[in-house]
Order: structure tokens, then sequence, then C-alpha cells
């Protein structure tokens, strides 16, 4: 950079902030606009903030809770039967070692799944049976537990323990402690009965209408299975980003192999199995980018506005800084720095106003849902410091670059008619 452009930008920062904090912009006729345009911009980011904690904390929470009920990644045998009557697969495969030693597995269970219906005194309902060995990861079911507790499985000897949800609970009026009878219809009806250990809820209404758990040695023993026969494995990992990466990886393990009987097995992950939900998901991505514009549009324009009447507000002094040889870029320097430091005045108070309302849903629960339609209780907040740091830069930067073109309105100012005038 020239010497020249440096002192005329140096010349500008000085007098913008004399401008800015020794007469303020409460001492002219633009003052009230000014404080418009830095209230435009703290709405502005404080919608944006609000929108996009709210929307990838809504996404986090519903995926946590599809994945609890049926993992990142499930293996099962590959044929064309899509319900809960599973063809068998053996528990004992060549590459369970392998799958181990993935990066980015966490953890790997089997589980066996059989319809049935649940008989009481207060009614009858229809219901899948997951079954869960003892290597099964409580850890999901544990959190959303609102009376008893998990149950234990012991290889050796199967418990008569289940865990069902809130909703079966409410609708058969059942507690922990309370035994039923659930049928399951094949050639002929048969029945097990069952004590509860345990209530969750998750809000997932689609599943806690239909699944609860039990000894997977129960639906073994009903299916004619053995001990080493399950209906699949289901894998969890550590980064749901990675999920298309690891289920590419998992299924050069397992995807390609061929079972003693002549069967395939199939390697699906959890979007592939739920595509609806997950599409659904990815139409508010689209929302969101959509009122991001919007709001970034705002922002923009009541600084231009905001621009504009700054400088007609100081046409005369623009006319003398002319007529004392500064050039068109410095005098754009002084107002744009004006601009900037306004800015960050809006962004300072759509900060404060942003986080502290998404702290305030956070902590409280103060807005509501109806789980029945979107499967959660209260809206969701998930805090992320890149998102805010990218929102500010973003709002700063693009809302800055838009005030260059409106700013070059000063090089069509004429000193002598300003002057004059004055």
């Amino acid at each position: 950079m020239k010497p020249q452009y440096k002192q005329a930008l140096k010349t500008g920062l000085f007098i913008a902030t004399r401008l800015t904090f020794a007469n303020g912009e409460r001492s002219s006729f633009s003052g009230p606009v000014i404080r418009i345009s830095v209230i435009g911009i703290a709405l502005s980011l404080a919608v944006m903030i609000i929108a996009v904690a709210t929307v990838t904390g809504f996404k986090s929470e519903i995926r946590k809770k599809i994945i609890g009920f049926g993992s990142h990644i499930q293996i099962i045998n590959y044929d064309a039967n899509n319900s809960y009557e599973t063809s068998p697969i053996s528990r004992n495969q060549p590459f369970l070692p392998l799958l181990d030693e993935l990066p980015g597995i966490r953890h790997v269970q089997v589980f066996a799944t059989k319809p049935g219906i649940i008989k009481t005194k207060a009614g009858i309902q229809g219901a899948i049976a997951k079954g869960v060995g003892s290597d099964f990861d409580w850890s999901f079911f544990s959190g959303n537990m609102v009376e008893g507790k998990p149950f234990q499985v012991n290889d050796s000897e199967k418990t008569d323990s289940v865990v069902i949800s809130k909703y079966f609970a409410d609708l058969l009026k059942l507690k922990p402690g309370d035994r039923f009878a659930m049928y399951f219809i094949d050639d002929r009806p048969r029945g097990r009965s069952f004590t509860v250990s345990g209530i969750y809820r998750t809000s997932l209404i689609e599943f806690d209408k239909s699944f609860l758990l039990v000894d997977i040695g129960h639906l073994q023993s009903l299916n004619n299975w053995d001990s080493t026969r399950i209906s699949g494995f289901e894998i969890l990992i550590n980064d749901y980003s990675r999920l298309d990466e690891v289920t590419s990886e998992v299924f050069s393990l397992a995807g390609v192999q061929f079972q003693d009987d002549g069967s395939k097995l199939r390697v699906i992950n959890v979007r592939d199995r739920y595509p609806q939900i997950f599409d659904w998901l990815g139409l508010i991505d689209k929302n969101v980018w959509v009122l991001l514009g919007l709001m970034l549009i705002v922002s923009a324009f009541n600084m231009i506005s905001g621009l504009l009447i700054i400088i007609l507000d100081r046409t005369t002094m623009i006319g003398i800084l002319k007529a004392l040889g500064m050039n068109n870029r410095g005098i754009r320097s002084i107002f744009l720095y004006q601009s900037v430091y306004l800015m960050t005045k809006g962004l300072f108070w759509g900060n404060l106003a942003g986080i502290g309302i998404c702290l305030l849903q956070y902590y409280f629960k103060v807005i509501t849902l109806n789980p029945e339609s979107y499967f959660l209780e209260y809206v969701p907040v998930n805090f992320n410091l890149w998102h805010l740091l990218l929102l500010n830069a973003g709002t700063l930067i693009i809302t800055l670059t838009v005030l260059i073109l409106p700013s070059m309105v000063i090089s069509r100012i004429d000193p002598s008619k300003t002057i004059r005038f004055d």
C-alpha cells in the first residue's frame, strides 16, 4: 500500500473516532436512524443465533433418539423381509474381531426382534419385542428411564424382566413390578409372562408405541433358534459425521461374505433405515439457510440506509475535507470505520440477546412442543462456539462488503456546492 493511502486511512480512522466517541451520533438528526440500524443488526443476529442453535439441537436430539433405538449401523440377513420377523444369522462371525479394531467404532452388540401382543386386564396392544443380550449398551435407555431400572441379562439363564415405554405403561395400567402376558403368533399362539423392570419415555412416539426390551433368550426360544442365532448386530460409532465412511468400512468386512446356508449379510446405517425422518431433518436445514439469508439481507439494508443517512448528515464536512485535499478513498474510510463500530455494537447486543434467550430455554425449557408432532417435549438448544463465531464473522464481513458500493456516493459530492450551501 502506498504511503499516501496509509496516511489517508490513518486520518480517516482518527476522524471516525472523533465523530463516534466525541460528538457521537446523538448530536445529529441521523441519530434515530443509526440507532434503528444498530437494533436491526442486533435483532438479525439474535434471530440467526436462535435459529441455528434450535435447529442443530433439534436434529441432534432426534438423531440421538433414533440411534438409541436402532444404533448407527446394523448387520442383518440380506433377504427381502422388511418386517420384524427376521431371518437369523450366526453370532459367531469371523469379522467380529476385525470390527473391534476399526477406528471410530464404540460398541458392537447383538439383537433380535419379534412382533407380539401384550394383554392385561386394562386391554391389549401390539408391540415389538426387542431382544437384548448381556452386551447391550443401556446408556440411552438409562438416560430416558422415568420409573424402575434396566434389567441385567445373564447368558446362562433367561430373565423375565422387561423394560416398557411410558406409552404402554399408561395405556395398559402397568407399573414396575407388575406382570403381564405377551403372545406371539407363529404356526400357533405362544405366550410368555413378563415382569416390568423399568419404564422409559423418549417422546419419539412412533418408537415408544412400538418397542419393549426383553431378554434375547426368550426370542431365540420362541423362534426355535439356538443360542448362536440372532437377528443381527448393532454397531455404535463415536462420530456421526463419519457414518458413511464407517458404513463403507463395515461393508468391506461383513457385506461381501456369504453364510453357511448360502445367504448374505446386509450392512445398513440409520439414515437408510429411516429415510423419511432424515429427509425431513434435511428440509429443516434448507429452511435455516433461507432464514439466514433473509436476516443477512435485513442487516445489510439496515446498515446501507444508516450509512447513507450519515453521509447526508455530514455533507458539509465531506466538502470541507475535499477542499482541504483529502481524496474520496480517505473520506470513504471515515464512514466505513464508523459503520464497523456501529456493526460491532449491534453484534454485541445481538449476541447478548440471542445467547441469553438460548440459555433461558436450555435451563428452564420455557417453550414446549407437542411430542406427537415434533418427537420432543420442548425446543432443544445446541451451543457450538464455531457456529457463533461464523455467524458473527459472516454478518460483519458480508454487511461491510455491501457498504462499499453506497459509500461511493461520496465521490459525487461537489465541495463547492456543499460549502456554499452551508
